[in-house]
């Protein structure tokens, strides 16, 4: 027996060396040049970002020993194990979620056909089992030498990035060059990260646009972090290095459902939910034409103060982000006084479009704060279609069926009182703070259109005007007009805020929303 069992026992010792001999091969698949030369870019390699992003020891790695395919032009004598491409699932905060990590050591992290199978299989298996996908981008493009099929690989990607869209949350990572058709994937996901200094998107690089238009323009002007989230609205989140990035992306997750089937996930709140906030009542101005920083409102109402915005450095003058009311995470859009007087243009109407319906998606409820007093006006604006822009704000408002809350804190005139989640398009809990004026336009404007005439003949125009503007703030302006007609369900106390938004979000969890029968609506894009 002894003699039988002896051989075998070196046999499989042999085959477990040789199974550890593959591990190491496939974790230092990268040339010790590439390596270095990413230390020296002060980023991480893409095992170590997914440890620094996944809790502890929780990543398991899928298609570890997958190689490029023979023939590949020029490729014939290397094909490193992993290829250069690191998939698998692991947890953040203990709930499951799949990964994959681009390799820039490898081949420059460009896409193979092999490269694109392991992504995609991590995609299915994410749709499959109802889990969040984290892609982080670090790659030089398609692989030259595998022609058209690493082309086909990126569209099998974007295919799988649409049919994930609203089933499961998909972020991205860019974490180094991210450009040509591969800006696509990133770009229809739901969130785009990304590091300052190191990571660049772009269509065309800076070469070919100074050969097409003549422009002399850097990586970092062109496709820069500060670029995309200040001045393109590409990226959502950006940070000073990846360790910021990779705990960014955990902080935003703690938001998130795993799918949108599920319910956010709730946090028991240390902050009490009876609170109330007596600066409130002081915040606004008493010049109804100073600003403030909706901010401020907004961090003395949720949970501890904490506030994740979205799309923090582009169109300014709306607010959009993911906080907590009474340990449930809400989805909080609010104009912005302090930036072009709160007023809704092309590119905020965008933003603030885009996150309410990606709240809807996966049943986060919306809390809006209003203080707008109009859509900016100007040729710029109507030229580059803010009727079509703004129409997408109304849509996305009125095609939400999650839990709308809605607060006026000021002005809400015009046309942007309804898009900004009045009670016309379907809000369910609409409260008001003394201090607000809903009205067709300001007193103002008001008077000067109403009573020219009358104003051309006072014998005092000024003293005439100052009354008729204060008459018709009184009777027209107030939020006890509109509650008169329920267009505003109570005007509170503004101390009172947290408390009244809790007790009505609350009630308004169980909310059911029955949709007309169609394949999908046809939102003006």
């Amino acid at each position: 027996m002894a003699t039988t069992d002896e051989p075998r026992a070196d046999s499989t010792q042999s085959k477990l060396d040789h199974l550890h001999e593959l591990r190491d091969e496939a974790e230092h698949a990268g040339t010790e040049k590439a390596i270095e030369r990413q230390r020296q870019q002060g980023k991480l390699l893409a095992r170590e970002r997914l440890v620094e992003l996944l809790d502890p020891g929780s990543f398991v790695e899928l298609d570890r020993y997958v190689r490029h395919r023979e023939p590949n032009f020029g490729m014939l004598e290397r094909r490193p194990y992993g290829d250069a491409v690191v998939t698998g699932y692991g947890t953040i905060f203990g709930r499951k979620v799949f990964v994959f990590s681009q390799d820039f050591t490898v081949f420059g992290g460009s896409l193979s056909e092999v490269f694109a199978e392991k992504i995609c299989k991590v995609m299915d298996l994410a749709l499959k089992f109802g889990c969040p996908v984290i892609g982080i981008n670090d790659s030089g493009g398609a692989r030259i030498q595998e022609g058209v099929v690493s082309l086909a690989g990126y569209a099998e990607i974007f295919w799988r990035n649409v049919q994930s869209s609203g089933v499961i949350p998909q972020l991205s990572l860019v974490m180094g060059p991210c450009a040509g058709g591969a800006v696509y994937s990133p770009a229809i996901t739901d969130f785009v990260f990304m590091v300052e200094g190191s990571s660049y998107m772009f269509i065309t690089g800076p070469d070919v646009v100074k050969t097409v238009t003549g422009e002399e323009v850097t990586f970092e002007e062109l496709g820069g972090a500060m670029t995309h989230a200040a001045k393109s609205g590409v990226a959502h989140f950006i940070s000073p290095d990846e360790k910021a990035c990779l705990e960014d992306a955990r902080y935003l997750l703690s938001f998130l459902p795993q799918n949108n089937l599920d319910p956010p996930p709730f946090s028991q709140p240390a902050d009490p939910t009876n609170r109330e906030e007596p600066e409130l009542d002081t915040l606004i101005p008493d010049n109804p034409n100073k600003p403030y920083d909706m901010h401020d409102v907004i961090r003395r109402v949720v949970d501890d103060g904490d506030f994740l915005e979205v799309h923090e450095h582009w169109a300014e003058n709306v607010v959009c982000g993911l906080a907590r009311l009474g340990g449930h995470p809400i989805g909080l859009v609010g104009n912005q006084p302090r930036s072009l007087a709160g007023v809704l243009d092309i590119d905020s109407s965008v933003k603030a479009a885009r996150f309410v319906r990606f709240c809807d998606a996966f049943n986060i409820p919306l809390v809006t704060f209003v203080d707008v007093p109009g859509f900016l006006p100007g040729t710029q604006q109507e030229w580059g279609g803010i009727i079509r822009h703004g129409a997408k704000l109304l849509y996305a408002y009125a095609e939400a069926t999650v839990p709308k809350l809605t607060l006026i804190t000021r002005k809400a005139y015009g046309g942007a009182y309804d898009v900004m989640s009045s009670k016309h398009i379907r809000a369910d809990f609409n409260f008001a703070w003394p201090t607000a004026e809903v009205a067709v336009m300001g007193p103002e404007g008001a008077v000067n259109i109403i009573f020219r005439k009358e104003l051309e003949e006072a014998d005092d125009p000024e003293a005439r005007r100052a009354e008729l503007i204060e008459d018709y703030r009184e009777r027209f302006a107030s939020p006890y007009a509109a509650a008169e007609r329920g267009y505003v369900d109570e005007v509170i106390e503004p101390r009172r805020t947290r408390p009244v938004l809790i007790n009505a979000l609350e009630t308004s969890l169980t909310k059911q929303e029955p949709r007309p029968r169609r394949k999908h609506g046809n939102i003006p894009l």
